[in-house]
């Protein structure tokens, strides 16, 4: 009796613990099939496919003849996946004689990645080392796109460059990075055990390459202006130089060169310094090269004629509210027209032209022309310059804007300026991309289509420029006045005056000159030793192809070669000039 007693109590125990534990089984079930399903499934799911990307191919950069600034050629990387790789050391001396590299190297790059899914073992591997390593477990091939500038640093900082991932970081590769992109395509694939793709699932998106540039920029004028500009800032061992040729009639850039330079194809090398675009980016006071515009704003407005004459103090100007003005080399002059002013460079005649406009006109005046605020090129960086609100100015301020102090200006921004004077007064907006063109070879857009982008990336448009931009209609000046500057006051100051290094024998050369002093740094004032030497010019003046700009700063006077826009800046203008007008002649443009 006892015996069954224990028997029963034995098999109910067993029969509870049986139940229990099929209770745990279906809780732990449930708890997968329901609770955690979600979690497992997406383990699943990778487990079964793979997904693939293929990367686009970068649009291309073109010149305006279509030669080749900037494009991307495939290569072959070979890659591991360290997380599969069991047995690193001998998939290593597998490998290094493949890859002629050591087994200790490979090894260390497997086993101390911290990506456990990809490190690369060598970018540009050969075919032959492609096939041989993809033979071995866990190791795999993937293509990939370079960036590479066949012309190095000619155009480096208006073409920009990219990083190693491709992803623009200067000049047009950032500017249009998104269309020169293009879009990566995806595709999902069930996999074997081993990760290999055995069939297609989906398709999650289409490979799209990027679009091709074509720019303004010719590399044959470019060329030019930097071989030139290099001779000059090496002669001169100064700290920086711009170069800059514009058509004036369209404002399409023909070359634009900063220097110092650096070459896209090695750019962890560069100066960090030296990747700015110092045409578009640098500010500083312009000198005389404003006393032109100056000029034209006053004559415009009808508060001098060009043949008046202006009693300029024989050298000393005072007054109340404005201190005193002097004459750079302590020249003495009496009574000077308006072209006498600008052929001799007077800062008193230009100050007492700059009382007689008055504040508000010399204001809106300078602003119709485009001094501070963006011309809106398109490139990333571009700088405002600053032209102080009439609220600010000062009696010192009416005086001293007129001859290039108390306001800061761009290189692009005088560019700007002189070809709305070689353009007969009509507005102008300096560019640097032509179109932009599909892999099939159709056109994606036109200049035209590309203003409202370019503005949108950064350049604040008035009503007045806006209505300007969308049609030839309408003037900054009168024409006739644009006429009088350029044929006549400019085209004395190379045939008479201060530009006389710029003349050249073939075509009548129209220009200014411009030394300004650079501010102290470290207290008021301006520094004896430090100037920015320019000269802008065009030709021919009856009907200007070019304008070309050159700025140089900081000229070492202690060589004793003078530091003057000239002496340093003219004679390297009128070798741009000959060489492209004699380029574009033979040309038949």
């Amino acid at each position: 009796m006892r015996y069954e007693l224990k028997s029963v109590r034995f098999i109910t125990i067993f029969l509870l613990f049986l139940i229990a534990a099929f209770l745990l089984l279906a809780g732990r079930c449930f708890y997968l099939q329901f609770l955690r399903n979600d979690y497992y499934y997406s383990i699943s799911t990778k487990q079964q496919q793979k997904r693939t990307t293929q990367k686009p191919q970068r649009g291309v950069i073109l010149d305006c003849r279509g030669r080749v600034l900037a494009a991307s050629n495939k290569i072959q990387t070979i890659f591991a996946e360290p997380r599969i790789i069991k047995r690193p050391k001998s998939i290593s001396t597998k490998l290094a004689p493949i890859m002629d590299m050591g087994a200790h190297e490979i090894c260390k790059l497997i086993t101390e990645s911290k990506n456990p899914g990809f490190v690369k073992i060598k970018v540009g591997a050969e075919p032959n080392q492609c096939t041989a390593a993809g033979k071995i477990y866990g190791i795999g091939v993937q293509s990939d796109w370079q960036r590479y500038y066949p012309m190095g640093p000619l155009a480096a900082h208006v073409v920009g460059f990219t990083s190693v991932d491709n992803q623009g970081l200067g000049g047009i590769e950032l500017q249009y990075d998104k269309e020169l992109a293009g879009s990566a395509g995806q595709n999902t694939f069930f996999a074997d055990s081993l990760r290999r793709p055995i069939r297609l699932k989906q398709q999650s998106s289409v490979l799209s390459d990027g679009v091709g540039i074509i720019l303004t920029l010719d590399a044959t004028i470019q060329q030019f202006a930097r071989a030139e500009l290099l001779k000059q800032y090496e002669s001169y061992e100064a700290e920086s130089a711009v170069a800059i040729v514009a058509e004036p009639a369209t404002g399409a850039i023909l070359a634009m060169v900063s220097l110092p330079c650096f070459d896209p194809n090695d750019i962890r090398s560069a100066e960090p310094n030296n990747l700015r675009n110092r045409a578009i980016t640098d500010q500083f006071e312009p000198g005389s090269l404003l006393k032109p515009i100056a000029a034209a704003i006053a004559i415009d407005a009808g508060v001098v004629e060009p043949n008046e004459k202006i009693f300029c103090e024989y050298g000393n100007y005072r007054g109340k509210g404005f201190g005193r003005i002097g004459e750079y080399g302590d020249h003495r002059f009496g009574n000077l027209t308006v072209r006498q002013i600008l052929v001799r460079s007077s800062n008193i005649g230009m100050a007492k032209i700059g009382q007689r406009t008055g504040k508000e006109t010399l204001y809106r005046g300078l602003k119709l022309f485009g001094f501070g605020q963006k011309t809106g090129i398109d490139l990333p960086g571009e700088a405002d310059g600053l032209l102080w609100p009439v609220k600010k100015w000062t009696g010192y301020s009416i005086t001293r804007i007129p001859f290039g102090q108390e306001i800061s200006v761009t290189a692009i921004q005088l560019v700007r300026a002189f070809c709305v004077l070689a353009n007969g007064g009509r507005p102008v907006r300096p560019f640097l991309v032509k179109a932009m063109v599909g892999n099939d070879g159709q056109l994606v857009a036109r200049r035209s289509s590309l203003v409202a982008r370019a503005a949108s990336h950064g350049a604040r448009v008035t009503g007045h420029e806006s209505r300007n931009r969308a049609s030839a209609v309408g003037f900054i000046i009168k024409p006739e006045v644009a006429r009088w500057i350029v044929t006549d006051a400019l085209v004395g100051v190379v045939n008479e005056g201060t530009g006389r290094k710029a003349r050249l024998e073939k075509w009548q050369v129209f220009g200014k000159t411009g030394t300004a002093q650079l501010a102290k740094s470290e207290s008021r004032g301006y520094s004896d030793s430090d100037y920015v030497a320019s000269f802008i010019a065009g030709a021919p003046a009856r009907n200007p192809a070019v304008v070309v700009l050159v700025s140089i700063r900081k000229p070492n006077i202690k060589l004793g070669k003078g530091y003057t826009g000239g002496t340093v800046a003219a004679p390297v203008v009128a070798k741009i000039l000959e060489r492209t007008l004699n380029y574009l002649e033979n040309r038949g443009l």
